[in-house]
């Protein structure tokens, strides 16, 4: 049996096993995986901690975006309101002045009309009086034709104007 390398092997083995326990190697691999252990417990802890803080983010982000989204739909709410607003207005200011001219324009049209129209009466009372004149110049003499005729006139013209 001493011969037999299988015998020195086993020596070997439980020698080298006697000084691990002799030096505390298993207590120290022991306590290496148990540092090991928590590193790593700490690691997900923190990592779940991480977790929890990125998702709080996400939701908070999200929200953050929904009241931009509603704002902005308001600003654009907002800004088609005044958009027609400003074009009721415009139209509204745009029918005023339309009418302000048209009204304006046929005060001028009245205004021509009524001075055409004294105009014509001038002319035509000048030449009734001047027509008048040269018919009683012609038929009547003397102090009665200057008397009916100074009448006929002023009639003519009271007429006429």
């Amino acid at each position: 049996m001493l011969h037999e390398a299988e015998f020195w092997v086993a020596v070997g083995f439980f020698l080298f096993v006697g000084v691990l326990f002799y030096f505390g190697v298993p207590k120290q691999m022991i306590t290496s995986l148990d540092q090991r252990a928590g590193r790593i417990k700490a690691e997900l802890d923190e990592a779940l901690n991480l977790r929890r803080e990125a998702e709080g983010l996400l939701a908070e982000y999200k929200r953050k975006r929904a009241d931009a989204d509603r704002e902005a739909e308001a600003i654009i709410a907002g800004a088609n309101a005044e958009a027609e607003r400003v074009a009721a207005e415009a139209k509204t200011r745009m029918e005023e002045f339309i009418a302000r001219r048209t009204a304006l324009a046929q005060t001028k049209i009245a205004q021509a009309e009524a001075q055409a129209l004294a105009d014509v009466r001038a002319a035509a009372a000048e030449a009734a009086v001047t027509a008048a004149e040269k018919i009683l110049a012609q038929s009547a003499k003397g102090k009665v034709a200057d008397g009916l005729l100074e009448q006929g006139i002023r009639d003519v013209k009271a007429k006429l104007n």
